[in-house]
């Protein structure tokens, strides 16, 4: 077992057919295992050539990319971390029509911001999650308000909620929903951040779009 977990561990990159089970096993387990749904109250879906940057927890995401509705998904890249684990998670999104960009805000951060300017003002949407990847647990960071300042575009609360699922013994509390159990893709309302920010004020305006992005979140 230790050489096969070794062996595992010095794949960087395996296939992208890979992954095909595995978002096979996620589609057919919403279509026939799951009652799945999509919250929006603000009919944030119907807003017409506006690209947001989306905001959603780390835990949230084995659902998320077949959850969000086709029309939005392949308008949509992922800011996705530089690591191994990130290149699990792009290969597998790929699958759902999610494109990625790879960086965070701890490596090659400088180089991710100016290709997520780039996406955003090509008008595609931005999903990234804020607590990741290292935590700590539904604490947001500074990126998706510098980027929401930088380039006029609104920031897109949007949270996945089980109503019963198992938790991985990661830092997160990774969710893995129970079959049988009802999962809802809850939109929040768009948040529209201001140009030229101080230091001040970004902290100011992270607290309240975490605060936002909390509000929407439900845990059992």
């Amino acid at each position: 077992m230790n050489k096969i977990n070794k062996y595992f561990k010095e794949i960087k990159k395996f296939p992208t057919w890979f992954f095909f089970p595995f978002a096979f096993a996620i589609k057919f387990s919403k279509l026939c295992l799951m009652r799945t749904s999509v919250i929006d109250p603000y009919n944030c879906l119907n807003m017409k050539n506006v690209p947001c940057i989306t905001v959603t927890w780390h835990n949230r995401l084995l659902y998320f990319p077949a959850l969000l509705p086709k029309k939005y998904r392949v308008r949509t890249y992922a800011l996705i971390s530089p690591s191994r684990d990130g290149q699990y998670v792009s290969d597998l999104v790929s699958h759902f029509g999610v494109k990625s960009v790879r960086g965070s805000s701890s490596k090659k951060g400088a180089r991710a911001l100016r290709e997520a300017e780039e996406i955003i003002n090509n008008k595609f949407n931005l999903s990234v999650t804020p607590d990741g990847p290292r935590g700590p647990k539904y604490k947001m960071s500074q990126g998706p308000i510098i980027l929401a300042s930088k380039t006029g575009r609104p920031i897109l609360p949007l949270s996945v909620n089980a109503s019963k699922y198992w938790e991985a013994k990661s830092w997160d509390k990774f969710q893995i929903a129970k079959p049988g159990a009802k999962i809802e893709l809850v939109f929040g309302n768009i948040i529209n951040i201001p140009p030229d920010l101080s230091a001040e004020e970004i902290e100011k305006w992270k607290k309240v779009v975490e605060d936002k992005l909390l509000e929407i979140t439900h845990d059992n």
